[in-house]
C-alpha cells in the first residue's frame, strides 16, 4: 500500500499513518468517519409551510447520497417518511448537474400532508420562506429540476374486499361464514373470478374507464385505475415511448420499450365496445397506417384485433398479476 501511495503519513512519528481512500468513477466524495451536522431537519420544512414531528436535514442526505450513488443513479428509500431523500437528490442535481432518480415508499397519511407537497415545492424553487417561495428557482437550476414525477398507489386488503362481486347469491352469503384462508381462497378462485379487483377481463374492451371502488378519508368512492401503466411494470416493460393517438374520436394509447429479456416491445390500447369486423379492419389499417408495431418483437394489444403478430394481453395480464387464478 505504501509503495502505491495509499499511505498517508504525518510530518512525524507523533501522527498516527491513515490509510487513504480514493475516489470510484461513481462517486464523487468518500464517507468520512464521523459526520457532524448541526442543522436541524424541521428547519428545511419550516420554511415551506409543512410540519413533521421529527426528520433528518437535507444536508447529511446529500453526503450519503454523494457519496454512495453516481451521478445517474437510482436511490431507494423504503421508509421515506417526510421525503428527505427525495429533497437531497433534488439538490444534488441541481448542484452538480447529475440526473440520479428516486423512489420514495410511504404508507402513511403524510406522504400526501407532507411528502408530495414537499417534493413538488423543492422542485419549483430551492428557497423558501413563510411557506411561500423566496425567489425563482434560475435557468440552471430549472433545467437541472425534475421533469416529471410519477404516483403510484397501489390497492390494499380493504380495497379488495370492498371489490369483491360474486357470480351467485350463494357466494354472498359464503362471505360471511368464511373462517380460514382456504375457504378466502376458494371464493376468490371461483365465485368472484368477475371482480373489478381481480381484473374483470370483460370490461378490458374500455381500458380508459376501469374502476374501483377505493375507502379514503372515511368515505368509498369510484377511481379510476391506469391499467396501461399497471400492465408495463408487470411485463417489466422499460418504456422508452408512451404516445396517445387519436382516429377520428377514437383513442389509442401505445407503449413502446425493451423487456428485461432484450424483447422489443409494443402495447396498444383502445376502446373496442362495440366494435363490428370493419371496425376492426379500420384498426388494422391505422396501426400499419401509423406503424405503430413496427419492429417489435412482441406485440399486445387489449381484446380482439386483426393487426399481424398481435396477440391478447388480457390473459399474460391475469396470469402475471394472480398467478392461476380464473
Amino acid at each position: 500500500m505504501a509503495e502505491r501511495g495509499e499511505i498517508l503519513f504525518g510530518p512525524d512519528e507523533t501522527t498516527q499513518p491513515r490509510q487513504k481512500r480514493f475516489l470510484t468513477e461513481e462517486s464523487q466524495m468518500q464517507v468520512r468517519s464521523v459526520i457532524q451536522d448541526a442543522k436541524k431537519g424541521k428547519d428545511y420544512l419550516d420554511v415551506m409551510g409543512l410540519d413533521f414531528p421529527y426528520c433528518h436535514p437535507v444536508s447529511l442526505y446529500q453526503e450519503l447520497v454523494a457519496a454512495a450513488t453516481p451521478d445517474s443513479g437510482i436511490v431507494l428509500d423504503f421508509f421515506a417518511g417526510s421525503g428527505t431523500t427525495g429533497h437531497a437528490v433534488i439538490n444534488l442535481n441541481r448542484e452538480d448537474g447529475g440526473r440520479r432518480k428516486f423512489i420514495l415508499v410511504e404508507m402513511a397519511d403524510y406522504f400526501d400532508t407532507v411528502l408530495l407537497p414537499r417534493i413538488k415545492k423543492v422542485t419549483f424553487t430551492p428557497e423558501w420562506k413563510d411557506g411561500k417561495p423566496k425567489r425563482n428557482a434560475t435557468p440552471e437550476e430549472a433545467e437541472r429540476s425534475l421533469r416529471i414525477v410519477k404516483v403510484i398507489r397501489l390497492e390494499s386488503y380493504e380495497d379488495v374486499l370492498n371489490n369483491l362481486t360474486f357470480d351467485e347469491e350463494s357466494g354472498q352469503e359464503a362471505l360471511k361464514l368464511f373462517k380460514d384462508d382456504y375457504l378466502l381462497s376458494y371464493m376468490l378462485r371461483w365465485e368472484t373470478r368477475r371482480s373489478e379487483t381481480l381484473l374483470n377481463v370483460e370490461k378490458l374492451q374500455n381500458p380508459f374507464s376501469y374502476k374501483l371502488r377505493i375507502h379514503r378519508d372515511g368515505e368509498t368512492r369510484e377511481q379510476p385505475v391506469d391499467l396501461p401503466e399497471t400492465f408495463a411494470y408487470l411485463i417489466g416493460l422499460d418504456v422508452e415511448k408512451r404516445r396517445a393517438l387519436e382516429d377520428g374520436g377514437r383513442r389509442y394509447l401505445l407503449y413502446r420499450g425493451i423487456t428485461r429479456d432484450g424483447r422489443r416491445t409494443a402495447v396498444i390500447w383502445r376502446e373496442t365496445s362495440g366494435w363490428t369486423e370493419d371496425d376492426y379492419r379500420r384498426d388494422r389499417d391505422f396501426v400499419t397506417a401509423q406503424k405503430l408495431t413496427d419492429s417489435a418483437d412482441d406485440i399486445f394489444i387489449n381484446g380482439d384485433s386483426l393487426i399481424p403478430g398481435a396477440r391478447a394481453l388480457e390473459a399474460v395480464f391475469k396470469a402475471m398479476m394472480f398467478g392461476q387464478t380464473e
